[in-house]
């Protein structure tokens, strides 16, 4: 038997760095002194990659770029990396999951 996915519009941002996605906020006030941080902050939707033991000066096995400039996602099944230039959906549950671009490309069209 076969099933054609149900057409479902969903929100999604290209992420290239720490701070792309627009819920990210990273230069949101310092709750403890109300001032603007001059530097970003941790992402609140796609944090820096950090994984001990891991250094983060390696090649990324999906992509080439070191680790230091990959993001992490948490998601309904567990953390993803984020690859620069992924896109990060968020789904019908607001549920948010990484895709890397020829993926979103073949599953998705863009509604005007």
């Amino acid at each position: 038997m076969q099933f054609r996915k149900k057409p479902v519009v969903v929100e999604a941002t290209r992420w290239f760095k720490n701070g792309d996605h627009p819920d990210d906020d990273v230069f949101r006030a310092f709750e403890d002194t109300g001032k603007t941080p001059a530097e970003p902050r941790e992402g609140a939707v796609v944090r820096r990659y950090r994984r001990p033991g891991d250094p983060d000066d390696r090649a990324c096995e999906k992509c080439g770029i070191q680790m230091h400039d990959h993001g992490w996602i948490d998601t309904l099944e567990g953390g993803h990396v984020v690859c620069p230039g992924d896109w990060v959906i968020t789904g019908v549950a607001a549920e948010r999951y990484p895709r890397k671009p020829a993926i979103f490309e073949a599953t998705y069209e863009p509604v005007w």
